[in-house]
């Protein structure tokens, strides 16, 4: 007999990053929610009012008057309906690293009751709801999909840093493994989506919806950093052509520069790999995939390269590099190309020092090997890079960023912050 969809819920999100702490503090308004991550301190953070992504204020925090927080598995037997936003990276060889999604669907599976309904807001490729999750629930619960276990997708879109474009305020595919689950689902968050939903046939389509988003922004913004390499040995500046030709109403305003992060830097090896699995070689989206992760090679190419034509020696040389979050205004260090400029340079033997007010030192190390200073010391450094455009950079001007220098130095703009005719070279 078949256990009827829940009329009354208590929510249960696994995993209180970017995507899951803002669901939770948005359905926590109003309904019973549990705010649920593996990570211990992350937590007790959350429960003093505190938010170390920098997404959610205080004030926000403690308005959710109906959410919770906890770690403990057994909190999570209260709930009935699961939202999972585990992320979904890819592994050193570029391929999807499904492990957090794998453990937190396992885990899920230990909870479930009957009638429980899973959705599923994790990035993955097309059919792997259903062919990878799906299975796992059912084993670990013994409970059947269309039976007394029901699953949906909506994929999250959540742009971290981004203040005027928040959860509310994004329409939300969404998608059930039946039209009836579906039905549900939809309903379920347009109960905090002012903006609308929009309900997919199917949690592949929803699956695919997902991860060609930030497929085709990844795609444009190769082309763009090709034309940049292309406009360099030209010697044209890239930034006066693309000014010239947005002003055709329907050019994309899209710009060089190094792509990171957790979703454009990673989204389009999940829908490759998935093609080459079904026999079908995807020559674009790879061969853009290839130009955007040696960005950071052709800076430090050029970087160089000015320093050498000035007479400044790369070995031995101090360099300053100013960012290394994935984003300006933003903490998140997920995937960011910044380090692979901080890399190359220290393989040629130059003493690298990297800036970011945004980012947590102890996090660069965990993540990536190497600390971040507190400030710059002026008259230090060779070459100054500027990787990420945070506003306190903005701030400082053209003049106070060149103090950082000994008299003779490099200053590259990465990032269009300052006028072409006052730095050394931009891509």
């Amino acid at each position: 007999m078949k256990t009827p969809l829940p009329t009354q819920f208590t929510l249960a999100i696994i995993g209180l990053g970017y995507v899951g702490l803002p669901l939770a503090v948005a359905f926590g308004r109003n309904h019973p929610t549990i705010g649920f991550d593996i990570d211990a301190a992350r937590i007790g953070e959350l429960q003093s009012g505190q938010d170390r992504t920098l997404e959610i204020e205080t004030s926000e925090l403690t308005a959710a008057s109906h959410l919770t927080f906890s770690a403990e598995v057994e909190a999570l037997r209260r709930a009935n309906v699961f939202i999972v936003t585990v992320p979904t990276p890819i592994d050193g060889h570029k391929r999807p690293d499904l492990g957090p999604l794998i453990a937190a669907s396992r885990t899920l599976a230990t909870v479930l009751q009957p009638g429980s309904v899973v959705i599923y807001e994790s990035t993955v490729y097309p059919g792997a709801t259903e062919e990878i999750c799906v299975p796992l629930l059912e084993q670990g619960s013994g409970l059947r999909l269309h039976r007394d276990l029901f699953v949906g997708y909506s994929p999250e879109r959540i742009n971290p840093g981004d203040k005027s474009n928040r959860l509310e305020s994004i329409c939300k595919v969404t998608s059930g493994s039946t039209p009836e689950v579906a039905d549900f689902v939809d309903a379920l968050y347009r109960r905090i989506i002012s903006v609308g939903t929009h309900k997919a046939s199917s949690i592949r389509v929803a699956e695919a919806a997902k991860v060609i988003e930030n497929t085709q922004r990844d795609v444009n913004i190769a082309l763009i950093n090709e034309l940049a390499l292309i406009f360099h040995k030209l010697g044209i500046d890239t930034e006066e052509v693309l000014k010239a030709a947005g002003t055709k109403w329907n050019f994309l305003p899209f710009r060089p520069g190094l792509v990171g992060g957790h979703c454009i830097g990673v989204d389009p090896y999940y829908l490759t790999h998935k093609a080459m699995e079904v026999g079908y070689h995807p020559e674009m989206i790879l061969a853009g995939r290839r130009l955007n992760d040696n960005m950071g090679s052709y800076v430090v190419e050029r970087v160089t390269r000015l320093m050498t034509q000035r007479k400044i020696h790369v070995v031995d040389s101090r360099i300053l590099v100013m960012g290394l979050t994935f984003k300006e205004n933003c903490p998140d260090l997920r995937n960011t190309r910044v380090v692979d400029i901080v890399r190359e340079l220290q393989e040629l033997h130059s003493e690298v020092e990297v800036w970011d007010p945004w980012a947590s030192s102890q996090q660069a190390q965990k993540e990536y090997g190497f600390p971040l200073i507190d400030s710059p010391e002026p008259g230090r450094y060779d070459a100054i890079i500027l990787a990420v455009a945070h506003r306190q950079f903005v701030a400082l001007g053209v003049e106070a960023i060149r103090r950082f220098g000994k008299p003779k130095h490099i200053l590259f703009d990465v990032k269009y912050l300052l006028p072409a005719e006052q730095v050394d070279g931009r891509l």
